[in-house]
C-alpha cells in the first residue's frame, strides 16, 4: 500500500480523511491509512477484537458472579462494559485500521467497494483470531479452563430476527453517522450496542467474530455451537440489507459545510 500523498490529503476535507481511515480507502479507491502497512492494520483489527471479546466475556463472568443470579443486573453490566469498550477501541484504533472488529462491518464496506476483497479477507481472519484470543484471555484472568464449549442455547425465529435487526442497526449506525458526523462514530456505536443488548431478544451479538468467540466460553455470554451458524447467517443478512438501504439514499455533500463538527487538525476518531 502506498502512503497518502500530500496533494491527496490537501484535496480532501478533514472529514474525508477520517472516512478514508475508517473504510481503508481514499476517494479513488486506493488502499490508504496514515500508516501504510497492511500488517499494522491486521494487528490493530486482531488486537481490537481481542480486547472486545475479553470485555464481553470477562464482564459477563464478573457480572454473573456478583449479581447473585439477578440476570437483569448481569446483562446491564455486560451491556455497559461492552459499549464502553467499543467506544474506546474505535477511538484509539480507527486511525490504524478503521476499527471494524466485526466481519459484518467489513462485509458492508466490501459491498460498497471501499475495501478490497484481499484486504477484507485478511481483516476477517484477524478478527476471528483476535476473538479466540480474547476469550482465552478472559478465561485466564478468572482462572478458568482456557478453551470451553458453550452449552447456552440461543435459537428460534425471534432470536434470528433479532440478529438481523441488530446487525442492520449497527451497520446503519456506522454508515449514517459517517454521512453527517464521522468523528462521532465511536460514541454512536457504543451507545447503539448498549441499547441493542436490551431491545433485542438475542442480546445483540451483531458480529460473526463475537459469535465465534462466544462458542468457546461456557459462561454467561456463551452460545452453543449448533446455534452459532444461524446467528452468523442472520448477521450477514442484516449487513447486506443495511448496505442496500443506504444505496438508495442520495450521496452526502463532499464539502466541509455539509459535515457536522469535522475532526480538528491532527486528530482523527471514529
Amino acid at each position: 500500500m502506498s502512503r497518502v500523498s500530500a496533494s491527496t490529503l490537501l484535496s480532501l476535507t478533514r472529514a474525508d480523511v477520517f472516512d478514508a481511515q475508517l473504510t481503508g480507502t481514499d476517494k479513488a479507491g486506493t488502499a490508504t491509512t496514515m500508516n501504510d502497512s497492511l500488517l499494522t492494520r491486521l494487528v490493530a483489527e486482531a488486537a481490537g477484537t481481542m480486547f472486545l471479546l475479553a470485555a464481553v466475556v470477562g464482564s459477563g463472568i464478573m457480572a454473573d458472579d456478583l449479581a447473585a443470579d439477578n440476570s437483569a443486573v448481569a446483562l446491564l453490566a455486560n451491556a455497559v462494559v461492552t459499549g464502553a469498550m467499543l467506544t474506546v477501541l474505535i477511538t484509539v484504533l480507527a486511525p490504524l485500521s478503521g476499527a471494524h472488529f466485526n466481519p459484518a462491518v467489513t462485509l458492508g464496506f466490501a459491498l460498497r467497494k471501499q475495501i478490497s476483497i484481499q484486504h477484507s479477507t485478511g481483516y476477517v481472519l484477524a478478527q476471528a483470531g483476535g476473538a479466540v484470543a480474547g476469550v482465552v484471555a478472559a478465561h485466564a484472568m478468572f482462572g478458568m479452563d482456557l478453551v470451553q464449549t458453550a452449552t447456552q442455547p440461543r435459537s428460534g425465529m425471534g432470536q434470528w430476527l433479532a440478529e438481523v435487526v441488530a446487525t442492520f442497526g449497527l451497520v446503519s449506525t456506522i454508515l449514517g453517522t459517517l454521512r453527517v458526523r464521522p468523528n462521532a462514530v465511536s460514541a454512536m456505536v457504543g451507545l447503539y450496542i448498549t441499547a441493542a443488548c436490551w431491545f433485542t431478544s438475542s442480546t445483540s451479538f451483531a458480529n460473526p467474530a463475537v459469535t465465534l468467540g462466544r462458542v468457546l466460553t461456557d459462561t454467561f455470554t456463551g452460545i452453543a455451537p449448533v446455534d452459532a451458524g444461524p446467528f452468523i447467517a442472520c448477521q450477514a443478512v442484516g449487513a447486506v440489507l443495511a448496505v442496500s438501504a443506504f444505496s438508495f439514499l442520495p450521496q452526502s455533500g463532499q464539502s466541509s459545510e455539509h459535515r457536522v463538527c469535522p475532526p480538528p487538525n491532527g486528530r482523527t476518531g471514529k
